[in-house]
C-alpha cells in the first residue's frame, strides 16, 4: 500500500453524539416530557386513585408487657464475654465487682415501612436489521401506569424494565446520518498520519526505519481506511427507537427510638434481636407523624402499595456496680445480652 496522504471523502461525516439531539424524536402521547437524549428520564406520578388515603385514628389495645429482667449472674457472664473480646481488658474487675442495682428500662423501637412503586421512562435505541417494528400502526400505546407488570414479593427492592408497546419506529442513525461509517478522528479521514518518530522521513540524517523514509504511517485506528464503522448503528445505517419504562419497587423505612437513656447510644439497637411489644403514647404519636410524612413524601411521585408498622420492645438493663471503691456501670441489651460500657476499669492492664 502506498502510504502517502490519503484522499479525503467529504461524504463520510464526523462522528456525532451518541444520543439523539434535542428534537430528533417526536413526542409520544402519554410520554411527553422527554427533551432528547438517553439520560432524559421523566417521572410519572400515579393517578390519584392509586394511592391510599390516611385512615382515621383507631384505638390500639396495649397489653401489659413485662420487661425482661437480667440477673446478677447473667449480667456478670455478659460482661465477662464482652471483656474477652477486648484483648487489652482485664477480666479481674468483671469477676470481682459488686453489683449495687440492676435497673430494667423499657425501650420501644418503632418502624414504619412504606412499599412504593415508581415509574419512569427513557428513549432507547438499537441497530435496525429488519426486526419487527411495533409502532403506532398496531394501536395506541398504553399509559405508563396501565402497563401490566408482575409485583415482586412485598417489601423487596427490585427494578424491572419494560419496552412500551407501539412506541417503536425506525430512523436514520443520528451519529453517521445514515452513512454507516464515520470519519476517523485520529487521522481526520486521511488514512495516514505523520510519523511521530521523524516527521519528515529522516531521523538524525538517516532514513527513518519506522516510516521507511515516507514521513507518514498508516493510521492504526482505522487501518488506513480513513473511516470506521459507526459505533452506534454498527453499520446498519438505521436505528430502531422505542420507549423503555423503568419500574422501581422500594421499601422505604423510618425508625424511631425514644431517647429514654441518654448514656446509651441508640445506634446499638439496630443490630439486636427484639422482643415483640406494643407502643406507649409517645410511640402512637410518632406513628401518626411518620405515616403522614410518608404519605406526603411518596404519594406525589410513587404509588404506595402497602405500609406496615412494627413496634418492638428492646431489652435494656442498666447495671450499676462498685469496684475498688469507685461506682461504675454498664448496659446489657438485646436478647443476646450484649454489653455496652463507656468506661471499664484496668483497660490497659492484663491479669
Amino acid at each position: 500500500m502506498d502510504e502517502e496522504l490519503g484522499a479525503f471523502d467529504p461524504n463520510i461525516p464526523e462522528e456525532g453524539p451518541s444520543a439523539p439531539p434535542p428534537g430528533w424524536l417526536d413526542d409520544i402521547h402519554g410520554y411527553q416530557g422527554h427533551k432528547g437524549g438517553q439520560d432524559d428520564n421523566p417521572l410519572y406520578p400515579p393517578p390519584p386513585a392509586y394511592n391510599p388515603q390516611p385512615e382515621l385514628n383507631r384505638n390500639t389495645l396495649v397489653p401489659n408487657v413485662r420487661v425482661p429482667t437480667v440477673s446478677e449472674d447473667e449480667a456478670r457472664h455478659a460482661l465477662l464475654k464482652f471483656v474477652e473480646s477486648k484483648w487489652t481488658y482485664s477480666s479481674k474487675p468483671a469477676r470481682n465487682l459488686t453489683f449495687k442495682e440492676l435497673k430494667p428500662i423499657t425501650v420501644y423501637r418503632y418502624r414504619l415501612e412504606t412499599y412504593t412503586e415508581t415509574r419512569t421512562s427513557t428513549w432507547q435505541f438499537e441497530s435496525y436489521n429488519g426486526q419487527m417494528v411495533d409502532g403506532p400502526q398496531y394501536g395506541m400505546c398504553p399509559a405508563p401506569w396501565d402497563i401490566p407488570v408482575t409485583l415482586p414479593q412485598r417489601y423487596t427492592d427490585m427494578v424491572e424494565k419494560v419496552r412500551v408497546p407501539h412506541t417503536s419506529f425506525v430512523k436514520l442513525c443520528h451519529t453517521c446520518n445514515g452513512c454507516g461509517r464515520t470519519r476517523c478522528v485520529s487521522c481526520y479521514g486521511r488514512g495516514v498520519k505523520r510519523c511521530t518518530i521523524c516527521y519528515h522521513g529522516r531521523s538524525r540524517n538517516k532514513r527513518c526505519t519506522s516510516c521507511h523514509g515516507r514521513g507518514r504511517k498508516r493510521c492504526t485506528h482505522c487501518h488506513g481506511h480513513g473511516y470506521k464503522t459507526c459505533s452506534i448503528c454498527h453499520g446498519s445505517k438505521n436505528l430502531l427507537h422505542f420507549i423503555l419504562l423503568t419500574v422501581t419497587w422500594k421499601n422505604n423505612v423510618g425508625d424511631f427510638i425514644p431517647d429514654r437513656q441518654p448514656d446509651f447510644p441508640d445506634k446499638k439497637f439496630k443490630k439486636v434481636y427484639p422482643i415483640q411489644g406494643f407502643p406507649d403514647q409517645e410511640i402512637c404519636d410518632v406513628s401518626t407523624k411518620l405515616i403522614n410524612e410518608h404519605l406526603n413524601r411518596f404519594s406525589s411521585t410513587s404509588r404506595i402499595l402497602q405500609q406496615r408498622q412494627t413496634i418492638e420492645l428492646v431489652p435494656l438493663t442498666h447495671a450499676l456496680y462498685s469496684y475498688k471503691g469507685k461506682d461504675r456501670s454498664f448496659f446489657v441489651y438485646g436478647t443476646e445480652k450484649q454489653v455496652f460500657t463507656a468506661k471499664y476499669p484496668s483497660a490497659c492492664s492484663i491479669s
